[in-house]
């Protein structure tokens, strides 16, 4: 018994021992991977924090120059939303300049306001889906105030099949080249808008009612 006591002993040092030698080696690696995980958690938390902070600021202040835009107060509308382009935080900035260009068409400026939208639709910085939209806006404010190539120019690259945004770009090319006298590409357009079922049911409607329109004035050739 005495030897299996001292046996045990012995096993319970030398196993001592060497955790305590694998202590000493791995032990600060250890302590400093758990250190680093509970760091990279709590930067992580803080940053989303920050990030959901700044995005929220952005945020009200983008509805707060909305508001000043309700209450008619464009110059102020436009003075906020210009702050809020220089230091707003995520895609903010960006609808900033996208309404500060709407803002401008409403004053009167359409001319101010076509150049604003063709500087953010040449913006690769840009999201992709903004950048149509500033080429939508722009070739809508065009068909009163240019030309049917003026309109073309912007939303032909995206009145392409497939392209999500190519029924309100056939509707603007359909419009100007109504405008223009171009009575059967706009029947053209139009039917491409009225055959295409993934067309939204307003963009339908508006385009059959063209169809009605220019079919009627017996102006352009049966389809």
């Amino acid at each position: 018994m005495a030897d299996d006591s001292f046996i045990r002993e012995v096993n319970e040092e030398l196993r001592s021992d060497r955790a305590k030698a694998i202590w000493r080696r791995f032990g600060p690696l250890l302590i400093g991977g758990a250190v680093a995980i509970v760091l990279g958690t709590a930067a992580t938390v803080g940053y989303q924090y920050w990030s959901e902070s700044r995005a929220s600021q952005s945020g009200d202040r983008f509805l707060a120059a909305l508001d000043l835009a309700r209450q008619g107060k464009n110059d102020e509308a436009l003075a906020a939303l210009g702050e809020l382009e220089k230091d707003g935080y995520g895609a903010y900035p960006d609808l900033a300049r996208m309404r500060a260009a709407t803002l401008m068409f409403q004053k009167g400026d359409a001319a101010g306001a076509v150049s604003a939208f063709d500087a953010v639709a040449a913006d690769n910085s840009v999201d992709a889906s903004i950048r149509d939209m500033a080429r939508l806006r722009a070739a809508f404010i065009l068909i009163d105030t240019g030309s049917y190539d003026d309109v073309a120019k912007r939303v032909e690259p995206i009145s392409s099949d497939g392209n999500p945004m190519r029924h309100s770009a056939r509707e603007a090319l359909g419009l100007a080249a109504w405008k223009a006298g171009r009575k059967d590409d706009a029947v053209r357009l139009f039917q491409q808008i009225a055959d295409d079922n993934g067309a939204p049911a307003d963009i339908r409607q508006r385009a059959n009612m063209m169809l009605d329109l220019i079919r009627s004035s017996g102006a352009a050739a049966q389809g």
